[in-house]
């Protein structure tokens, strides 16, 4: 509605996908291209007066939260499977054929919600993560000159996130004792935005997506 607002669009206007941020984004992290356009304003105002040195500079953030569900971690690899197979299913349907039948259906036919208290977890933990392996390897396997997609490549940062393989080669849930666990700041999030992440404010503020930071330049002789 604030785009739209800004915009002079009317109400009804259908506006952008959801994902042109995200891949905006994405591509102004390639190359330093965030630090380049940073060092470029800097200059800017600089030559306008509007930044000085040695000046005292207050900095505050706040939390941008990112259009997704706050997904337990069996919530996520079961998303994430999920969104392949629909990924897949659109493009290259063939390959699917011999591996989902009607167990997979129930585990992926549908939006994954299983609460922070689901029945069976050891079951479903490593079910879905047989699963995970199993449609990875058939991408990989039986679909040459296949692309995966942003869901596969997702797919597969998220199993080596939240699985690990011991001495036996068996699967196994990581936890922070054993396998594991890698930082927030680089743990995904949802199987949708690949580049939000879990933020925390002190002790009680936390959310999944992203942090705006804002300086301001504070100086005697001139308005904040």
């Amino acid at each position: 509605m604030d785009f739209k607002y800004a915009l002079a669009m009317e109400l009804d206007d259908p506006g952008f996908h959801h994902g042109v941020l995200a891949d905006f984004r994405e591509r102004l992290a390639q190359d330093d291209r965030a630090d380049h356009l940073l060092d470029l304003a800097l200059a800017r105002l600089k030559e306008a007066g509007l930044v000085r040195e040695r000046t005292t500079r207050r900095t505050d953030s706040t939390h941008v939260l990112a259009a997704v569900r706050d997904l337990t971690r069996l919530e996520l690899v079961t998303e994430a499977v999920r969104a392949v197979l629909e990924e897949v299913a659109r493009t290259a349907s063939h390959l699917l054929t011999g591996l989902v039948d009607e167990d997979w259906g129930r585990r992926y036919g549908r939006s994954v919600r299983l609460g922070k208290n689901p029945t069976r977890p050891k079951t479903r933990i490593l079910a879905a993560g047989d699963d995970t392996c199993r449609l990875l390897e058939r991408l990989h396997r039986h679909g040459p000159g296949y692309r995966p997609g942003p869901q596969a490549e997702a797919l597969r940062q998220i199993v080596v996130q939240n699985y690990y393989r011991d001495a036996a080669g068996r699967l196994r849930w990581r936890t922070a004792a054993d396998g594991g666990l890698p930082p927030s700041s680089s743990a995904i999030v949802s199987p949708y935005d690949t580049t939000a992440r879990y933020v925390r404010h002190g002790h009680i503020i936390s959310w999944k997506g992203f942090a705006a930071h804002v300086t301001e330049t504070c100086a005697t002789t001139a308005p904040t």
